[in-house]
């Protein structure tokens, strides 16, 4: 939920793509995901980047809503992004 809505998390490959030009190879963004060391700011961007464009909130409500839900269950979707990152989607 961001500002009330929800959205549904699209990681195409153009918003991977635009996530990487941003944060860096996927792959260390997967180890240190697995290592517990992602920050705020790349928590938010990913999940900023794989919102659908047309209806994209400000990357501001994203890093507010990451607060108000908590790093720990913020990790939730990011994880649920990894995997398909790492396995594909059916």
């Amino acid at each position: 939920m961001v500002a009330g809505k929800a959205y549904v998390l699209r990681p195409s490959f153009e918003h991977l793509v635009a996530a990487e030009s941003e944060l860096g190879s996927l792959f260390a963004l997967v180890e240190r995901a697995a290592s517990g060391a992602l920050t705020l700011t790349e928590i938010t961007a990913l999940l900023w980047h794989c919102l659908p464009a047309e209806t994209r909130p400000e990357r501001t409500q994203v890093g507010a809503a990451v607060l108000e839900m908590g790093l720990v269950k913020a990790t939730q979707p990011v994880r649920s992004v990894l995997a398909q990152i790492l396995e594909g989607t059916p």
